[in-house]
């Protein structure tokens, strides 16, 4: 990606090497998380949230700005300006005012306003403090576990989270997570789940070509990183690879041809307007 003359956000917080403080989740509750995570394919944010309804007196870890000579920090903080200029245009264009979220790294686990975070559970986004949450080991996962690599796959990872944020803003988020709680059955929820997070791919997609249009970041070829990334993290793959089959009414967060077809669509259009996975023919 051409990002040497995009500036690094000023929104990311530094806490590698602290942990979870006192007053956070139980063990249990975490392994809890991570099973549903990693094996049914709930999102640990929804998973942590419920969980962390009760336990709010985690105490805050050591924090800092990242060095300056951390390469992987510093591409991160670039992506991360990359779209809070894109989203700022975008909310304005709609007449809206944009609220930048913060990014925390973090490694091993942190405390959350949604409960204790662990790397295990990839990148998420907590609504509760609106920030995003990463564990940089976790781009290591993604090239070797998942076979995506490069700087378009991880960039990728950032604006999705990014787009749960968009969501929480526009109030999207809080409507479907009242819904999933009127569900009257787990797959009624887990079908608004996966409309939730086809929609922030569609965000992650429009922030790329938005941004691509605005300073020219990618690279040729380099948006075939983000399609291989979206395949490989499809719950179907998922579940193929971890349990030897496929659960299409536990899906939350779409097969690999929805992840890759709504990613596309926002891509294409470069209009969130294009992203509403709500309709009923979505």
């Amino acid at each position: 990606m051409r990002l040497d003359d995009e500036e690094q956000s000023s929104n990311v917080e530094d806490r590698r090497g602290g942990g979870v403080g006192a007053g956070g989740l139980s063990i249990g509750a975490v392994v809890v998380a991570l099973v549903a995570s990693y094996f049914f394919g709930v999102s640990p944010s929804t998973v942590l949230g419920l969980l962390g309804q009760s336990s709010h007196n985690n105490q805050p870890v050591a924090a800092h700005k990242p060095p300056a000579d951390d390469r992987m920090a510093v591409f991160v903080a670039k992506v991360l300006h990359s779209t809070e200029t894109t989203w700022e245009v975008l909310f304005r264009e709609s007449g809206k005012h944009y609220q930048q979220p913060k990014l925390v790294l973090f490694s091993g686990s942190t405390p959350t306003a949604c409960g204790a975070g662990q790397a295990a559970m990839g990148p998420f986004y907590c609504p509760g403090d609106r920030q995003v949450y990463i564990d940089l080991a976790f781009y290591q996962d993604l090239k070797d576990r998942f076979k995506a690599p490069g700087e378009f796959a991880e960039a990728y990872v950032i604006a999705h989270e990014v787009g749960h944020h968009v969501q929480n803003l526009l109030g999207i988020s809080g409507k479907v997570h009242a819904a999933q709680q009127r569900a009257h059955s787990k797959a009624q929820a887990n079908a608004l789940s996966v409309r939730l997070e086809l929609q922030a791919d569609c965000f992650a997609g429009v922030w790329g070509k938005r941004a691509d249009s605005m300073r020219h970041i990618l690279e040729p070829g380099e948006l075939q990183q983000a399609l291989q990334a979206a395949t490989a993290i499809g719950d179907d793959k998922l579940q193929q690879q971890a349990r030897g089959v496929v659960v299409p009414e536990s899906f939350t967060h779409g097969s690999s041809e929805q992840r890759v077809r709504w990613f596309s669509r926002g891509f294409e259009s470069g209009d969130p307007q294009q992203c509403d996975t709500f309709r009923g023919d979505a």
